[in-house]
């Protein structure tokens, strides 16, 4: 089940709100700026190919890049036996932020995304049919565990596709991590 936790970004010892209701999750997200929802499922094969995962949401995907300028979609995929694994979580868990939204869907699997807002963080633990837009400039970081599993659909405005600009600050280092948070749920 996804959920929402938002800590002061000074303690990350107990959450200010968690929630595991979608609406109220989607109600949270939006009043901070973050385009969060939820999906249908559309069945597909346990070997499908990005193709066949684009064409499956393809009225969803058009939809989306007809709203908000984008121009190239793909899909990512990442298991526990991938021989980069740990090389792509430790590239996603510096804070950074993107000159342009960062748009994701999870087809399948899970991940946790980090949104630094103001004086607080939003954890925001994606699942299967979630989609989440984080704006272009927000702070923020991702977590796919030490044993990812997940398929997404991204969307780009940029060609180059994922192109980061790191803050610098150390706040993703003193937040728990995703085995914690996923042990507590």
């Amino acid at each position: 089940m996804s959920s929402l936790r938002i800590y002061n970004d000074n303690d990350f010892s107990q959450p200010l709100v968690f929630t595991e209701d979608g609406a109220e999750i989607s109600r949270q997200l939006n009043e901070a700026g973050i385009r969060f929802e939820r999906w249908s499922t559309r069945e597909l094969d346990e070997g499908a190919t990005p193709d066949s995962i684009l064409a499956a949401y393809q009225e969803e995907v058009e939809k989306l890049k007809a709203e908000n300028g984008f121009t190239t979609a793909d899909v990512v995929s990442l298991t526990p036996a991938h021989p980069q694994k740990d090389e792509f979580r430790k590239k996603f868990l510096d804070e950074h932020r993107h000159s342009e939204d960062e748009v994701r869907f999870f087809v399948r699997g899970q991940g946790l995304f980090y949104l630094h807002l103001e004086d607080k963080v939003y954890v925001v633990l994606c699942r299967k049919n979630d989609l989440i837009s984080v704006p272009n400039g927000t702070k923020h970081w991702f977590d796919m565990g030490p044993e990812p599993e997940f398929t997404c659909v991204r969307l780009f405005t940029n060609p180059e596709g994922w192109v980061a600009q790191f803050t610098g600050d150390e706040i993703a280092s003193k937040a728990p991590r995703f085995e914690q948070l996923i042990e507590e749920a």
